[in-house]
C-alpha cells in the first residue's frame, strides 16, 4: 500500500501538466494578491454593472421616476422633477460618468495583466524556439553519424536549426505590412 502511495506521489511530482497548472494558479494568485482594496471594490461594482439585472434596475428606476412625477402632476400634488425631468437626466449623466470611469479603471488593470502575459508568452516562445533549434541540430548530428542513414544535407533541416531573431521577424512583418498598404 505504501509503495502504491509513493508511486502516485512520484507520478504527481513528475507530471508536467499538474506542475504547469500550479504555476499558472500561482501567477494568478500573485497578481490577485497585489490588487488594492479600492480596485477590488471597483471591479466588483463593474462586474455588477455588466450584468443584465443592472439594465433592468435602471429601466425600472427611470420608469418609476417618470410615472411618479406624472402621477403627482395629475393628482395636483407638487412633484419633485417635472417634465422634461432635468433631475433624472442629471442623475443618469452622473451615473454614466461614474460607470465609464470604473470601467476604464478595471480595463486598465486588465490591459496591464494582458500585456504582462503577452510578454511572458513571447519569452517562452523564444525559449522554445531555441530549444527546438538545439534539438533539431542534435538529431541532425545523430543522423549524420549513423551509418545506415543518408549523409547528405537537408536544406529544410539547416533552416530549422537557426533560431528566430525577433528583431528580424518584426522587420520582415513591417516590410510585409508596408507592401500591403502600398498596393
Amino acid at each position: 500500500m505504501a509503495l502504491i502511495h509513493r508511486m502516485r506521489e512520484a507520478k504527481e511530482e513528475a507530471d508536467p501538466i499538474d506542475e504547469n497548472i500550479r504555476t499558472i494558479a500561482d501567477l494568478s494568485k500573485h497578481a490577485e494578491h497585489n490588487i488594492s482594496p479600492q480596485q477590488r471594490v471597483i471591479e466588483k461594482v463593474t462586474d455588477f454593472l455588466g450584468r443584465p439585472i443592472f439594465l433592468f434596475i435602471i429601466l425600472l428606476v427611470v420608469t418609476l421616476w417618470i410615472a411618479i412625477n406624472i402621477l403627482l402632476t395629475t393628482l395636483g400634488l407638487p412633484n419633485f422633477d417635472p417634465p422634461p425631468f432635468m433631475w433624472l437626466v442629471g442623475v443618469l449623466s452622473l451615473g454614466a460618468v461614474l460607470q465609464a470611469t470604473m470601467i476604464l479603471i478595471t480595463q486598465n488593470r486588465q490591459d496591464a495583466t494582458t500585456e504582462r502575459n503577452r510578454q511572458l508568452d513571447l519569452q517562452i516562445s523564444l525559449l522554445l524556439d531555441e530549444k527546438m533549434s538545439k534539438l533539431i541540430t542534435m538529431v541532425d548530428q545523430l543522423r549524420q553519424v549513423h551509418p545506415e542513414l543518408e549523409n547528405g544535407t537537408d536544406p529544410e533541416v539547416e533552416a530549422l536549426k537557426k533560431t528566430v531573431d525577433p528583431h528580424e521577424s518584426v522587420k520582415a512583418l513591417n516590410q510585409s505590412l508596408g507592401e500591403k498598404e502600398q498596393r
